[in-house]
């Protein structure tokens, strides 16, 4: 089984809780519906109708891509709630960037997300570090996925 489709699993599943079918979503990602069934079953449940919808939450394998000093990294974290933080300092991080107003990234500082191995994930809030990150655009909104092939 390629690395990427096994990776895309969890985006289908995140696009399908935005009310996109699996084949829709399937689609978009490159991952043939059976794939997604059988490799993110448990965070799909079957509908009355006999389709296939997302559970509210996760646990499958996400690489994501963080910015740190000096750049960025990749990351591998487990679960929908993981990569949701991750998402929540990505957007207080281009918040602050946009309007100059540290209050998202004060309040997320101590909030702690682990990857898949059980290590912290870095939080940059430098402020001079992430202008220069946003200045060389490190910090679009698509960034935080990881790129393959």
């Amino acid at each position: 089984m390629p690395r990427l489709a096994v990776e895309n699993v969890a985006h289908v599943v995140t696009r399908m809780r935005e009310n996109v079918s699996l084949k829709s979503a399937s689609t978009e990602y490159g991952v043939d519906p059976r794939t997604v069934v059988r490799l993110g079953g448990s965070a799909l449940r079957k509908t009355k109708g006999g389709r296939y919808a997302a559970k509210p939450s996760d646990n499958l394998f996400r690489p994501l891509v963080v910015p740190v000093h000096g750049g960025r990294i990749e990351v591998g974290v487990r679960g929908s709630r993981a990569a949701s933080e991750l998402s929540k300092r990505a957007i207080a991080q281009r918040e602050f960037l946009a309007t100059g107003d540290d209050t998202k990234l004060r309040r997320l500082r101590k909030t702690k997300v682990l990857d898949a191995s059980g290590r912290e994930v870095p939080f940059l809030t430098d402020e001079d570090e992430l202008a220069r990150q946003g200045d060389l655009g490190a910090l679009s909104f698509e960034s935080i996925y990881a790129r393959r092939g």
